[in-house]
Order: C-alpha cells, then structure tokens, then sequence
C-alpha cells in the first residue's frame, strides 16, 4: 500500500489507531454459511498473515462467525498481534446449533459477547465494538440501553470505541446525544446507496463508515455489478479487474470509507488489497454513479449476517 497522500491509499482514524483505508474482513475464513470450520485451514492462516504483511491493520471479525471459529484463527495465525493491528468486532447476535443467527443483544448478553471476543481472540482490549442491530430494531430505550452496556465496557477499558451496525440515520443521530460513536458498518455498494444520508452524516462527523457487502448481496446484485459495462469498461481503462473498480469507488466517494472485503484466499486478497492504488477520476466516478441510480429505488435485500 502507498504510504498515504492518496484519496485511496491515505489512512483513518479508528477509535485510538489510525488505520489503513482498505482493511480486512475475516468473515469468509469459517466454513460454508460462516459455520463450523475452514474449508483449508492452512490457507486461511496464511490469508491473515498475508493481509498483515502487506500493511493490513484493520481485521474485522466477530465471536459469532463459526461460532468463534474465526476468532481463533486469528489468535492462531497473529499472537502476539501487531502493536498497531486495530481488532474490530461486533455483538448483538449468536448461532444456534444448526448456524442460524439469532438475536444476542440484552445488554447483559452484549457484555458476554464482548468477554466471548477477548478470549477467543486473545486480547485485553478491542479497538472498537459494534453493536448490530437485530430485527430492525428502533432507536428506542431499548437501544439506548444496549448502547450503555458498550458504554461501561469502554469506559472498563475492555474496548477503545464503540461502533453501531445495521442501523438508520436516526439510530446514529439518538446514539451520538450519548455517546461518541467511531464507526458506523452499514449495507452499501454501487448498486445499493440507499445509506447516503448516514455516509454523508458520519463524513461531516469525522466518523467512519464501514461498508459490508461492498460488491453486492445477493448474488444477482453482485453479478450485476461486476458485469456491468460501465464497470467493465472503466475497469479496462486502467488494466484493473471489476471488483477493483467497484472498491475503489467506494474509497473514492467519501474519506471515512473504510473498506473490510473478505477472502478465503491469497490472490484475491492480493486482487483487493490493490484497490487501495487504484484512482478513479471523476468523470469515472460520475459514469459509475449514473449507470447505477436506477437501482435507487429498490430496497435493499433482507440480509441474515453481513457479508463481508
């Protein structure tokens, strides 16, 4: 990665750490529908080793994904971490025994994930949690409960900021009469833009957003994108592949877009990494934008567990 001074390669406040702008998501690294375990391991460790390597300081992850299968895989792969390696994780949800996502977020439930995400992963202290929000949960005094619990558990040391995911303008707004929050991690793609107004409330708020599923969910949102003939074409132009330009787009629109797309293996981590080099002018970025504002009025998908 450049060492900063690019609208793609420059770093972001995160918490306590200034972070790269293209991190990692580790999600992918569990087995088939993020439960039970890797389909190779060994590659999966040496994904996490790779990412690092090559100046990833951002891992995304959650005790919920395998259930806790990819915490250990980043214990396993990075202990002792990095000194200026940011850990990120989320709480609200569990797995029962067949891998479904059920709701985990009473607030004495989100200081166990919390507990859950240090043991597993090894650590004293996060750099940030998020609480996701479950069910299209309002921001009511139930919510405003949930965030106290990340609030005592920051205020213990157990977590440098708090993060909320899944949520609307108004979650952000009613957290924010609280609390600073430092990252909000939000649905949003090319095809998916509906989040504008809470990307453009944290980018004046100096807050992080964190977009999951930056190439598309479902697969047909997906597909669309990545063969879309704007894409395809802008893509050509600067002898990059499709998911580059459709990462690379997002680290263009806003400088608090942290991007965490996840792999189970090393080129197409390689393949993502290289987004972070890729400067997309703004006539192209203008070209993507208008290809893209049909998709404007459709809702976006029910979406069980982010995909990373």
């Amino acid at each position: 990665m450049p060492d900063g001074g690019t609208r793609t390669g420059s770093r972001y406040q995160l918490a306590d750490k200034a972070v790269w702008r293209v991190g990692y998501g580790a999600m992918q690294l569990a087995g088939d529908g993020v439960f039970g375990p890797p389909r190779d391991r060994d590659e999966a460790i040496a994904v996490l080793r790779a990412a690092v390597d090559a100046g990833v300081d951002h891992i995304d992850t959650a005790e919920y994904y395998g259930p806790g299968v990819v915490n250990e895989l980043i214990r396993d792969a990075l202990h002792p971490y990095p000194g200026g390696l940011a850990l990120v994780s989320k709480v609200a949800a569990r797995r029962d025994d067949s891998g479904a996502v059920l709701p985990y977020d009473d607030p004495d439930q989100l200081r166990a994930g919390i507990h859950d995400n240090l043991k597993t992963l090894g650590v004293e202290r996060l750099t940030a949690v998020n609480l996701r929000v479950m069910d299209n949960g309002a921001p009511d005094a139930r919510f405003v409960d949930q965030l106290g619990a990340l609030m005592t558990a920051r205020d213990e040391g157990l977590i440098g900021g708090i993060g909320i995911s899944n949520v609307s303008r108004e979650h952000l707004m009613r957290a924010l009469e609280i609390t600073e929050i430092v990252c909000v991690q939000n649905f949003f793609n090319l095809a998916a833009r509906q989040g504008t107004p809470i990307l453009d409330e944290c980018n004046a708020r100096d807050i992080a957003f964190v977009p999951f599923c930056p190439l598309g969910h479902p697969r047909t949102q997906r597909d669309a994108i990545l063969s879309n003939r704007v894409v395809t074409r802008v893509a050509a132009a600067h002898d990059a592949s499709a998911p580059q330009v459709a990462l690379a787009w997002l680290l263009a629109i806003a400088p608090n877009v942290l991007l965490i797309p996840g792999t189970r293996t090393r080129a197409h981590l390689a393949e993502n990494l290289a987004a972070g080099d890729l400067w997309l002018d703004d006539r192209e970025i203008a070209r993507l934008n208008r290809e893209f504002d049909w998709h404007m009025s459709f809702e976006p998908p029910a979406i069980k567990h982010d995909k990373d």
